[in-house]
């Protein structure tokens, strides 16, 4: 698997730090790093895992947090302990508070060396809802009616939570690799667009046009050119 494949190269040449969306579209590059992990053949002794974003307001428990399914699909599989995960909270009284220590400690393990991410179907990177620029931080949002109804696939239409909170795109692009993973073809209009037209607010991940070390990795159905 080429996504997985990736990961395993950027690992051995130095990658600790990274930082992970949860969804379908990196699921089987994440179960296939298990598998090697499992093996042998895949090192996670000395990664940092960093939470991409999260919905707000949900408390401990609650199974539509996004910590819980980074849980479930990388930190448990790869044999992560909580010392080594940098967390983005999804409760507590002050959302602005908690983005504030989230940065300080994605600052303090040097940022990250490796993204791994999906795409929004309005092009957004973690929860960037347009429009966000190359220096949005880390901060509260509103979903977007678009992302509501994306999230709907998971938990049920009127279950989505409305607010969420994000790595900013200041962290994103500052991330010394960046490994997109996109699949199905309800993916493929708003991959050309973020790939082939100009960079724009209006499409966050088209800002990855940019960055020095940005991989796309796209199934037929995404990117059937």
């Amino acid at each position: 698997m080429l996504a997985a494949d990736l990961v395993a190269e950027a690992v051995v040449r130095g990658a600790r730090t990274l930082l992970l969306a949860v969804g379908r579209s990196p699921e089987a590059t994440y179960a296939e790093l298990a598998r090697r992990s499992h093996e042998g053949t895949f090192a996670t002794s000395e990664l940092v895992a960093v939470q991409l974003d999260g919905y707000w307001g949900l408390p401990p428990g609650d199974p539509r947090r996004l910590g819980t399914w980074l849980e479930r699909s990388v930190l448990a599989p790869w044999g992560i302990p909580q010392e080594r995960v940098v967390r983005l909270a999804e409760d507590g009284s002050d959302p602005e508070a908690a983005c504030a220590r989230y940065t300080e400690q994605v600052a303090r393990h040097g940022g990250v060396d490796l993204a791994i991410l999906g795409l929004g179907p309005n092009g957004h990177l973690g929860f960037n809802e347009p429009p966000s620029g190359p220096t949005a931080s880390t901060r509260p949002v509103d979903l977007s009616a678009a992302s509501l109804l994306s999230n709907a696939a998971y938990w049920g239409e009127r279950s989505v939570p409305a607010r969420a909170v994000t790595a900013g795109m200041d962290i994103v692009l500052a991330a010394r690799q960046v490994l997109l993973v996109v699949d199905g073809a309800s993916k493929a209009e708003v991959l050309r667009r973020c790939v082939l037209e100009a960079p724009t607010d209006e499409l966050p991940a088209s800002h990855l046009q940019g960055h020095p070390d940005a991989v796309v990795v796209a199934d037929s159905l995404a990117w059937p050119g």
